[in-house]
């Protein structure tokens, strides 16, 4: 804490210091269109040096057309800017020695050459296209040899954390495409962590549509962003890539390559790689992303060795058909140590149980996806996307448990061996077609979903449980089972929209029906002694289920949007069938049918630009699965039976979210928050009783009286001190109240959770000087039970970090990541504090296309992830085999041919995704 609040008064100092040799300024004005004089809302006004066109500062006018810009230079004059799509860009020169300039009302003039097709190459920093944010890359200055993580990070409302997932005000980021097209899957860090800056030219945020909703004009079902980079023309013919290879101590590796082709419209790309760090991507040796490979804190489970290939293609056939297409391969090796001491909590007693195990597993997996876009005309779309996964796994488990009462003698103890392996296939094919009918938004879309998943597995165990006392007994097992499993999956919607009032309101009529069909058959033989053989077929053990989902849906969704409000309501009704038949105890079978109502609405206002306010509504319903439903006693696991329950009721739930984000551009302010409430009706939960000898018997049943809240609020403040530092302070602040229904050894009590997790951060940055990143957080946890038998439970857990990055001399890079969590509820055995230091210090080479490196991880050796979970049933310390120090050294190389022949001109043409125009 001493080191932080040190690093807070040296940043203060700083930005104390810059500020006292600046000059402060003020300039204000209203943006008036000249053509009809109305006020022009969303307009970028900005200011550059004029000695090198560096950005200053800049802003977005309000609905009235005003602004106000305001900061500090140590420049005389500069130059401003006010730039909106259709009218003439205004320029103008400032003299700052007057402090306070109003320039009163300023008429944009309309121009009349700009054609709606013809792309313009504009300057200013940032600019709103109706429900996209567009901002211009040369106007945020990051390090010479920045990727596009990099970039990110400097955007106004972003954030990216240590793993790479990205959020804008607070909501995830859900896709993120290059020029309109997906690159490499799901993965986002491929593109962020391995597509330079210098390719991009803007970065587009838009909310996250489906491809048939954008093409339909429709409002986004999700809060969720989508970022679409477009590459810079001159960039967008060639090849570029890199490649890596490092060793180390303990024998640690990593190596992997990169070749990406574009050729305007059609794009290859290809990937290796392999690694025995835990890392579960690409690993190229970043300095700045090899952290990520623990979570940012030392967590972890088991130490993975992967190898991985991937390659991507995209092209546009033709004016009418897009393609694009993935293939990954993916081999792993995991192999983990884990060990538990779990105190269980009983309404009149106490017992103890501590589990060690050791797993070693192997996976081999084949993914192909291939997404097929058609526009047969400006009214028809056709969207085909089938993806097919085919994994191989192989995995040998062993563990051992016991159990002792509060006298500390032993009443249950088990051994077990496994070995499995198995094979799955999975196809699933989702296909849109949508009709655009007439000019007012009216519109048919047809959706069919249908999916087949097989599974094959091989089962041998051996185990030996004891249990002692008054009902002893010994129970062996030597056993094979084999497996099959079978999933098939029909989904099938109409929506056709109505409009009522031109494009402000509309009615959709909407009818989905599913059908989900499981067949789940597990034949298990006991080893025959006299044969050696697996043949004796036992019963209790095997199944032969064929398990029936159906759905059908009718409902009604009610639109309106205009201005800055969107709205809509949606109502459907729910009829549901459940069955389910099994070959070996036809006893069993069942049939039931659900109806119920479900609700949804969504309620958007958008203030300005600048700040957005949605809230949300639902009620959902959700019926019990299979296990929790069948009264099949599962005996797999001789210390706790599990049986299901026919009587248990669907679940209801009522969800209400509310969502509050604001960024000031020219404040440098941003403010996002969040709240989040839910209560379950007849919820379903697990129900266990514990006899004499400790050994547990689940079933299930119904609760009410359960419910959830949570919040979180987060407030960033980037002060620029000159052209070359900024500062920036970000402060959060979340916590969560549930209450939860559950049982005790048949004793019903409720189980009430409350956390709050307060975090402070600074980014002090220097440009091509250093970076640093002090932040701090605690967490305060509280369970109370109403149960005088439990005692109620306080937590604390905090966390101390820094990052560094200095970038001086000019072709040396060092970089650190120090991290001291504190955890003092474990128990004894397990460590309860530790210093997780990573650090990296490389040198360029080549003309800086090269990169020798050498990097520490976990330099003090102390990483752990030991951690305490506490229910009103039971503690338990958990901690198990994390990766540990070493040193590594690393070549990087990349090479790039991008812009290196002559470009033909494409006047009069946009990019491909229609989405952002």
């Amino acid at each position: 804490m001493k080191l932080f609040l040190s690093l807070v008064v040296m940043l203060t100092t700083l930005t104390s210091y810059s500020q006292s040799k600046q000059q402060p300024f003020t300039v204000t004005g209203t943006i008036i269109t000249a053509d009809n004089n109305q006020p022009l809302e969303s307009a970028t006004v900005y200011l550059q040096r004029v000695k090198d066109s560096s950005l200053v500062t800049y802003t977005i006018t309000d609905q009235k057309g005003a602004f106000t810009l305001e900061g500090k230079t140590y420049d005389a004059t500069l130059n401003m800017f006010i730039s909106y799509i259709g009218y003439k860009t205004y320029t103008n020169k400032i003299t700052v020695a007057k402090n306070k300039i109003n320039l009163g009302q300023i008429n944009l003039q309309p121009d009349e050459n700009l054609l709606d097709e013809v792309i313009v190459k504009a300057t200013a920093p940032v600019t709103v296209k109706k429900d996209t944010l567009e901002f211009n890359v040369n106007s945020f200055k990051t390090k010479k040899d920045a990727n596009v993580e990099d970039l990110l990070k400097k955007l106004p409302g972003v954030e990216v954390d240590e793993n790479g997932k990205i959020t804008i005000n607070g909501n995830d980021v859900s896709n993120i495409y290059v020029n309109g097209k997906p690159f490499f899957g799901d993965d986002p860090t491929i593109t962020t962590r391995n597509l330079t800056k210098d390719l991009i030219e803007k970065v587009q945020i838009t909310d996250t549509k489906t491809k048939s909703q954008a093409f339909t004009g429709e409002e986004s079902e999700s809060d969720a962003k989508t970022i679409n980079l477009t590459i810079k023309e001159e960039k967008n013919k060639g090849v570029f890539g890199k490649a890596s290879a490092g060793g180390g101590t303990d024998e640690r590796y990593e190596a992997a390559a990169m070749v990406n082709l574009f050729d305007n419209e059609q794009r290859l790309s290809l990937l290796f790689g392999g690694n025995n760090i835990n890392s579960a991507g690409f690993s190229f040796g970043d300095l700045s992303n090899m952290f990520s490979v623990v979570g940012g804190g030392g967590a972890g489970s088991g130490i993975t060795t992967s190898k991985n290939a991937g390659l991507n293609y995209t092209d546009k056939l033709n004016d009418k058909v897009d393609i694009s297409a993935d293939y990954f391969y993916k081999e792993s090796n995991t192999e983990n140590d884990n060990s538990s001491q779990r105190e269980n909590i009983l309404p009149d007693s106490r017992y103890f149980t501590d589990s060690r195990s050791n797993s070693v597993v192997d996976n081999y997996e084949h993914d192909a996806n291939l997404e097929l876009e058609v526009e047969l005309d400006s009214t028809l779309r056709i969207d085909f996307e089938p993806t097919f996964t085919y994994g191989k796994n192989t995995s040998s488990y062993t563990s051992m448990e016991e159990s002792r009462n509060d006298d500390n003698f032993v009443t249950n103890e088990s051994a077990s061996n496994s070995f499995s392996e198995g094979t799955t296939n999975n196809f699933r094919n989702d296909l849109d077609i949508t009709k655009k009918l007439g000019s007012k938004g009216s519109f048919i879309r047809v959706s069919v979903t249908n999916g087949i998943r097989e599974a094959n597995t091989e089962n041998f165990l051996n185990s030996q449980t004891e249990i002692y006392g008054d009902n002893a007994e010994s129970i062996s097992r030597d056993q094979y089972t084999d497996g099959e499993q079978k999933t098939t999956t029909f989904n099938t919607g109409l929506t056709y929209r109505i409009p009522l009032i031109n494009d402000e309101l509309s009615l959709d009529l909407k009818y989905d029906y599913r059908s989900d069909k499981d067949e789940d058959v597990k034949s298990t033989f006991d080893l025959d002694n006299t044969s050696q053989e697996f043949t004796n077929f036992n019963e209790a053990l095997s199944t032969d289920f064929e398990y029936k989902n159906y759905r059908s849906t009718p409902g009604l969704r009610l639109n309106y949007k205009k201005d800055k409000l969107s709205v809509n309501f949606r109502g459907s009704y729910i009829y549901r069938t459940l069955e389910n038949k099994d070959a070996l105890r036809p006893e069993l079978n069942l049939k039931r049918n659900f109806e119920a109502l479900e609700l949804s609405s969504r309620f958007a206002y958008k203030f300005s630009p600048k700040s957005r306010f949605s809230l949300r509504y639902s009620l959902d319903n959700n019926t019990p699965s299979l296990n929790q439903l069948q009264p099949f006693e599962d005996v797999s696991d001789p210390l706790n039976t599990v049986v299901g329950n026919p009587s248990l009721e669907p679940t209801t739930t009522h969800r209400l979210n509310l969502g509050y984000g604001k960024h000031d551009f020219q404040k440098g302010l941003t403010i996002w928050s969040f709240a989040g409430f839910n209560i379950d009706k007849n919820q379903v939960v697990a129900k266990t009783t514990i006899n004499d000898d400790f050994v547990r018997r689940t079933t299930y049943t119904n609760v009410n009286g359960g419910y959830s809240a949570r919040g979180n609020i987060f407030a960033s403040k980037t002060k620029r001190l000159d052209t070359l530092r900024t500062l920036k302070f970000g402060v959060g602040f979340s916590g969560n109240v549930s209450k939860s229904i559950n049982f005790n050894n048949n004793v019903k009590y409720s189980a009430t959770n409350t956390s709050l997790n307060p975090s402070l951060e600074l980014t002090f940055n220097w440009k091509d000087v250093m970076e640093i990143i002090p932040r701090y957080s605690i967490s305060f946890t509280e369970n109370k039970f109403d149960l005088d038998q439990f005692n109620n439970q306080d937590f604390k857990y905090q966390t101390l970090g820094i990052r560094t990055a200095t970038f001086v001399p000019k072709k040396l890079e060092w970089r650190n990541d120090v991290n001291y969590t504190y955890n003092p509820n474990v128990g004894p055995g397990f460590q309860k504090s530790a210093w997780f230091w990573n650090t990296t210090l490389a040198y360029s080479i080549l003309k800086d296309n090269g990169t020798i490196s050498i990097k520490a991880y976990d330099l003090l050796n102390q990483n752990t992830n030991a951690r305490r979970i506490a229910t009103g049933n039971y503690i338990q310390d958990s901690q198990s085999t994390v990766l540990q120090r070493y040193f590594m050294l690393t070549f990087s190389w990349k090479f790039n041919s991008l812009g290196s022949g002559n470009m033909p001109q494409q006047k009069g043409r946009r990019g491909s995704y229609r989405h952002y125009r």
